[in-house]
C-alpha cells in the first residue's frame, strides 16, 4: 500500500496503554508487540498517531518506540489532556505538556484535544486563551476536543482556535452524519477524526458468541452478518469500507492488538466495493438504539 493511499489513516494506541476494547481478548501488548504494530504502520505510510495522558502509559511506550525505530521527529502526534487536569491552571496545562513530550520523547505535538467534550464550557473562560499560548511557544501545532455528541461537535467546530475535532462514528451509528457534523467542517476548513469504526469491537463480535452484558446488541449484529453475506464481505471490510466511503475528509482513527490487524485493516481499506454500498448500509440500518452506540451505557 503506497503512503497516498494510508495519508487517510491514524493509528489509535488506546491499547498500547490499557486494556481497551470489548473485543479485545489479549490485553496490553508487550512492548515488541507495540514495537512491530507501530513499525509495520509507518512501513505503511501511517504518519499520524492518536494517544492521551489518560491512556496508561501510552505516551511512554509510544516514545520508546519512536526512539528505538528512529522515528521521534518525524512524527505527528496528538494527545489528549487528562480530565483531572486543572483545566484553567496555566502551569497545570504547560507542566503537563512538557511531561507528554518527554514521555513521547518528541519535540512538539501535531494536535492536542482536550478529552472531554464538557471541557468546552471552559474556553471562554480562559482555557482557550492558556492553550493558545501552548501553540505560540511552538509546543503544539493545533488545538482540538474529542466528543460523544453531535452537539458539541458542533459547539467544537464553531469554537475559534478549535481546528481539530474527534468523535466516534460508523456503519451503525450515524448521529453525527445526519446532523451535518462533517459538512460543517469542510466548509469551516477544519479537521475530523473518526474514532470508534468497530464501535470498540462490538461490529466485529460473533452474535452467536457475544458477552452476556451485551446481549441487547445481537439482532443488529445478526442483521450485518445477513448483509455481509449477501456482499460477500467481512464485517471488518464493511466497517473500515463504510469508513473510507462516508467520510472522505476525515481522518479515520483505528486501534489493533497486533501488526496482522493492521495488514488486514490495510487490505479492507484498499479493497473495492460496490458503488451502492453506502446507500446499503444507510438504509439497512436507518435507526439504532444508542445503548448500542454509546459504550458508556452499556453494563461494567
Amino acid at each position: 500500500m503506497s503512503i497516498s493511499d494510508s495519508s487517510q489513516l491514524v493509528l489509535g494506541t488506546a491499547q498500547l496503554g490499557t486494556n481497551y476494547g470489548i473485543a479485545n481478548r489479549m490485553g496490553k501488548p508487550h512492548f515488541d508487540t507495540a514495537e512491530a504494530i507501530i513499525k509495520t504502520a509507518w512501513d505503511a505510510g501511517i504518519r499520524e498517531f492518536d494517544t492521551a495522558q489518560g491512556y496508561g502509559d501510552s505516551e511512554q511506550v509510544l516514545g520508546e518506540v519512536f526512539q528505538s525505530l528512529g522515528i521521534r521527529n518525524e512524527v505527528k502526534v496528538i494527545s489528549k489532556l487528562h480530565p483531572d487536569l486543572n483545566h484553567l491552571s496555566g502551569n497545570e496545562l504547560r507542566e503537563s505538556l512538557d511531561k507528554t513530550l518527554i514521555n513521547l520523547k518528541v519535540p512538539s505535538l501535531y494536535g492536542i484535544m482536550l478529552h472531554r467534550e464538557g471541557f468546552l464550557e471552559l474556553w471562554n473562560k480562559g482555557l482557550g486563551e492558556k492553550l493558545n499560548k501552548l501553540v505560540k511557544s511552538s509546543l503544539v501545532g493545533k488545538l482540538g476536543v474529542s466528543v460523544y455528541t453531535p452537539k458539541k461537535a458542533i459547539e467544537g467546530l464553531n469554537t475559534e482556535g478549535i481546528s481539530l475535532v474527534q468523535l466516534p462514528s460508523n456503519l451503525l451509528d450515524r448521529r453525527f452524519e445526519k446532523a451535518g457534523v462533517f459538512e460543517l467542517a469542510k466548509k469551516k476548513g477544519k479537521q475530523v477524526y473518526v474514532r470508534s469504526i468497530f464501535l470498540q469491537g462490538l461490529l466485529l463480535l460473533n452474535s452467536n458468541k457475544m458477552p452476556i452484558k451485551i446481549k441487547f446488541a445481537r439482532t443488529v449484529l445478526k442483521t450485518l452478518e445477513n448483509l455481509t453475506q449477501e456482499l460477500g464481505l467481512s464485517k471488518q471490510d464493511m466497517a473500515i469500507g463504510y469508513a473510507k466511503h462516508a467520510y472522505p475528509y476525515a481522518k479515520i482513527v483505528f486501534g489493533v492488538d497486533d501488526p496482522k490487524q493492521i495488514n488486514d485493516n490495510l487490505i479492507s481499506w484498499k479493497m473495492s466495493l460496490p458503488s451502492d454500498f453506502v446507500d446499503r448500509i444507510q438504509n439497512t440500518f436507518q435507526f439504532v438504539d444508542e445503548k448500542i452506540l454509546n459504550p458508556a451505557l452499556w453494563p461494567s
